[in-house]
């Protein structure tokens, strides 16, 4: 009984050591989870910042004479009139 009273301490401490240990592993663990999360989030915010960035200045243009020849030339395949379009037949 005295060896038991003796180390009793010892193995309520040894046990809540490795309990606080356990929890910080696994705490670790979603913390790293979280962060690659974040990263992931951070990545594409950027992305769509980008996307957002270009369809401003695609906005912006819309109405400028420039752009809307450029889309009926490449959408639309018109040109002016009196104007000579040559053909690849290569591709």
């Amino acid at each position: 009984m005295k060896i038991i009273k003796k180390h009793y301490k010892k193995i309520l401490i040894c046990i809540a050591i490795a309990y606080l240990v356990s929890i910080f592993i696994s705490q670790q663990k979603m913390l790293n989870s979280y962060n690659a999360e974040i990263k992931i989030y951070e990545a594409q915010i950027t992305k769509e910042q980008e996307t957002k960035q270009t369809l401003n200045e695609i906005k912006e243009n819309v109405n400028s004479p420039e752009y809307i020849e450029k889309i009926a030339r490449e959408k639309l395949g018109m040109y002016l009139p009196n104007e000579r379009v040559y053909i690849d037949i290569g591709k």
